[in-house]
């Protein structure tokens, strides 16, 4: 029997910006509901089998990234749990939104290409159950480290809890991080299908005090949930072979690890746990927004880009501490023997400025200021007087761009805090412990009063698990995506600039397609291109809309 009803919900998409300059994040958001009482339904959670008469069907209206608005009716399935013997279900569970009409003419996206767009940010929960209709999901790891708007309420699981006092609710946590709903409603109102999954994240315990969310438990629900849509192939509307993933901050980092691990045999034993659908968790294409990941060698990449510069106090951070990672970064960056873009040559410590600078710095400050009026220029420019303008190109030295870019969002070490006071050490606890170090380093500098002299023997395994480089750079996994999108703010302090640059220079080495940019003067979060994005996925999946299922111009 099909539970229907009719809700309205008013979407505004715009870049927001004046003569030229994107706004913050790239997109300003508006949503209003009205009339309707929607209809949610779960499949049961001993079953897999998709109920494609189980959805709700709304109506939103959606102003694209050129002003104009569409009317988009979908159908919408809520809460689905998609593994056989779910630690939490709350968390544990998808929703999928398929468009059916799109101003007034009937869509079938039968055959369309599926986003699959997780809303984690900080490693936190991230829950799609009180979701009213598509963008809606709760994010984890909310602005500036606050309390994750992902995370569980009282009533929400009777075995979880989110601890106030976990490490980075202080404001040390990745901040902005989740989906950006922008690119769902987009995606819907192009005629694609969207899932967006739940996934436990690292401050959840239960009722003993035992932390289930931590390492690999994110990844492994999303690779669970992805093995739940192919597993329904035919069934749950969408190409099945075409999903293409996306996520923010840390679920950037996810959604890179998604695509690179794809049927990895590592995580066998974890899905079969959970009762994970017996098919492939593998994805067609990556979509990454500031992607945190590479968390063992992250301290050392942080000291490289943003070691010279001050805290926001003004202060500057340990020098001794900050030289002896900058240099455990350049042990590592010569040992991955990468090749930049454009036939640069190896990347390591001592060139890897100059290559950002050529590869992405400069061309990005060109792409914005070629956008500007030309009043708008030449006062940018009166501004900004180390960037010189010749022949429509930007150009400034590496030391003059971190000059602008100013403070330093994280003190030293940025991700193994001494204090495991970082969320990346709660990310890593097990059991009952909140929280564990991760690197050697910082164990050794322990500040907590551990004495152990080595780092617990599973953590290898963990960070394995959790690091998209170990299947790209270290060994090359073919069930890996072949195609990436990978987005970064020249601003964003969050994170090393090199960590996304070796996503790409890795997955370009392999041959894979790549497409890989930083936005200018834009921080952590930022999307500053959704209709491209939208766009590009429409390319590399090969889609062209059915005659009848084109959006109306």
């Amino acid at each position: 029997m099909k539970h229907r009803a009719v809700k309205r919900r008013s979407v505004v998409l715009g870049l927001g910006a004046t003569a030229g300059v994107a706004a913050v994040g790239g997109i300003a958001l508006s949503a209003q509901a009205s009339g309707g009482t929607s209809t949610s339904s779960s499949s049961d959670a001993g079953s897999l089998a998709f109920d494609p008469d189980a959805y709700t069907e709304l109506t939103t209206t959606v102003t694209d990234t050129a002003g104009a608005e569409h009317a988009v009716t979908y159908h919408f399935w809520k809460a689905i749990t998609y593994v056989a013997k779910p630690v939490d279900a709350t968390y544990q569970s998808l929703n999928v939104s398929v468009p059916v009409e799109i101003d007034g003419t009937a869509v079938d996206a039968s055959n369309a290409p599926i986003l699959f767009a997780n809303s984690v940010g900080g490693y936190m929960p991230s829950s799609v159950a009180d979701a009213t209709g598509i963008g809606a999901g709760g994010m984890g790891g909310g602005m500036g480290g606050g309390a994750p708007s992902g995370a569980p309420s009282a009533s929400a699981s009777a075995s979880a809890s989110a601890s106030a006092s976990a490490p980075g609710a202080n404001g040390n946590t990745n901040a902005t991080g989740g989906a950006l709903s922008s690119n769902q409603l987009l995606a819907l109102a192009a005629g694609y299908v969207v899932v967006e999954p739940g996934a436990r994240g690292r401050t959840l315990k239960n009722s003993a005090g035992e932390y289930y969310g931590v390492a690999p438990a994110a990844i492994v629900d999303l690779k669970a949930a992805v093995r739940y849509v192919r597993a329904n192939k035919g069934v749950i509307p969408g190409d099945t072979d075409r999903i293409v993933s996306a996520g923010t901050s840390a679920g950037g980092a996810l959604s890179s690890l998604l695509g690179a691990s794809g049927d990895s045999p590592l995580y066998a034993e974890y899905l079969e746990e959970l009762g994970a659908a017996d098919a492939s968790d593998a994805i067609f294409a990556t979509g990454a927004w500031c992607p945190i990941t590479d968390l063992e060698h992250a301290d050392g990449s942080y000291e490289w880009n943003w070691g010279g510069n001050a805290l926001g106090t003004g202060k500057q951070v340990d020098q001794t501490v900050s030289k002896a990672l900058q240099s455990q970064f350049a042990e590592y960056q010569a040992g991955l023997k990468l090749k930049g873009l454009n036939g640069f040559g190896t990347l390591n410590a001592r060139n890897y400025d100059e290559y950002l600078v050529k590869q992405y710095l400069e061309p990005s400050a060109t792409t914005y200021l070629a956008a500007l009026s030309d009043t708008a220029r030449e006062t940018y420019l009166a501004a900004n007087t180390f960037i010189t303008w010749k022949n429509g190109r930007a150009g400034f030295s590496w030391a003059d761009f971190l000059t602008h870019v100013g403070a330093r969002k994280k003190n030293t070490p940025a991700f193994d805090a001494f204090d495991l006071s970082a969320g990346e050490n709660n990310e890593f606890g097990k059991g009952t412990v909140i929280s564990r170090h991760f690197t050697a380093y910082s164990l050794k500098n322990d500040t907590t009063g551990l004495t152990a002299k080595r780092l617990d023997s599973d953590i290898p395994e963990m960070l394995r698990l959790m690091n998209p480089m170990y299947f790209l750079a270290d060994k090359p996994n073919e069930g890996r995506s072949k195609h990436w999108w990978i987005r970064l703010g020249t601003k964003d302090s969050d994170t090393s600039l090199t960590v996304s640059a070796n996503i790409a220079a890795a997955a370009n080495g392999l041959g894979d397609d790549v497409d890989h940019l930083y936005y200018w003067d834009q921080g952590h979060g930022a999307n500053t291109d959704p209709g491209d994005f939208i766009a590009w996925i429409a390319k590399v999946t090969g889609h062209k809309a059915k005659a009848g299922g084109k959006v109306k111009k």
